[in-house]
């Protein structure tokens, strides 16, 4: 189930925790895609040479599914909020850690966001550059699942400039050296991301 409600989610819930394994798995596997993409936006530019975001969310996931008993949430955002909490948790970890075992000069350093307050908490960050853009109205994130869905089924390259220009609100000089790109080609190929989000999202019947 790669498209959700909150009511499907508030009845795998239910199913699950009245100890429905297929019901459990599922309503895991229905988040793994959401979990890519907070933990994609959260980790800074230093960490990631380090961790990988499949490896935060993998350890979320094992945490969730041994803690599943504690949560008792029923509705989608609940869920989505207790496994943000359990992704922060595991964020702070990996950076207390790298930051414990080597030095960085202060100039470097960079204030890692919550992913509890992150683009699926409240919509996605108004980008670098002023002025309004296609960007600010992708997403009001009423449909989180959806969104990450659609998201993780775009090319990478257009996940990667989106990651890039929305999540971690880059300017697009910074966003065409990190794609080795010109910085009109980094605007255009954006600029095609979006719309094809856009496009992923209205047939979903989420309105952008």
């Amino acid at each position: 189930m790669s498209r959700s409600s909150n009511q499907d989610v508030s009845e795998l819930i239910r199913k699950a925790r009245a100890g429905d394994p297929a019901c459990r798995d599922a309503l895991f596997a229905l988040c793994r895609s959401y979990l890519g993409v907070v933990a994609g936006a959260q980790i800074e530019t230093w960490l990631r040479a380090k961790v990988d975001a499949s490896d935060v969310v993998q350890q979320t996931m094992l945490e969730a599914h041994r803690d599943f008993a504690r949560f008792d949430g029923q509705s989608e955002k609940e869920w989505l909020g207790w496994l943000r909490g359990i992704l922060k948790h595991n964020l702070a970890d990996f950076v207390r850690c790298y930051r414990g075992t080597a030095k960085r000069q202060a100039r470097r350093e960079v204030r890692w966001r919550d992913p509890a307050a992150s683009t699926f908490a409240h919509g996605v960050p108004e980008p670098a550059a002023p002025g309004a853009t296609p960007s600010q109205e992708v997403v009001r994130m009423d449909n989180e699942l959806r969104v990450a869905a659609a998201l993780a089924e775009l090319p990478e390259d257009y996940r990667e400039v989106i990651a890039l220009r929305n999540f971690q609100r880059l300017p697009f000089a910074e966003v065409a050296e990190r794609m080795n790109r010109s910085r009109p080609a980094a605007q255009m190929l954006w600029m095609r991301a979006l719309a094809k989000l856009e496009e992923a999202l209205e047939g979903e019947g989420i309105e952008i």
